[in-house]
């Protein structure tokens, strides 16, 4: 069960990325700086909220889950892909977050673009594959 719902979740996860990564960061870069700045600090405002967070969060209890699963029952593409799951929140929390913090506190649009877009090809790639691990 842990398994289905970390896939699904991360699958979740994983298209809200690619929707970052293919739409919403190349229209930002078309903007001018200053506005693609104040754009994306109201996006990192509006995500917060309560489906998100459930998503979020719940995915990782749900990647965690699948990890100790997988460990005990001796299943070793569920713990590879509970792992890819779990890499995409390390990603968030040691890069994305930091760079949102450091946005919104006035941080310039240049400083963030590059790193943030780099850091959620990663994490897009990790939720894709911890689909697929935890589906086989």
């Amino acid at each position: 069960m842990s398994a289905a719902l970390a896939a699904a979740g991360s699958g979740l996860l994983g298209g809200v990325y690619l929707a970052f990564s293919t739409a919403v960061l190349p229209a930002l870069r078309r903007r001018p700086e200053a506005e693609a700045a104040a754009t994306m600090r109201e996006v990192n405002r509006v995500i917060l909220n309560p489906v998100f967070g459930t998503l979020f969060g719940g995915t990782a209890l749900a990647c965690g889950a699948a990890l100790v699963g997988g460990a005990l029952d001796g299943e070793p593409l569920r713990i590879a892909g509970a792992v890819a799951g779990l890499a995409g929140f390390a990603v968030t929390a040691a890069v994305n977050i930091p760079l949102n913090s450091a946005l919104d506190r006035g941080g310039p649009w240049s400083a963030f673009d590059r790193r943030w877009t780099r850091a959620n090809h990663l994490r897009t790639a990790t939720s894709a594959l911890a689909v697929a691990l935890l589906s086989l």
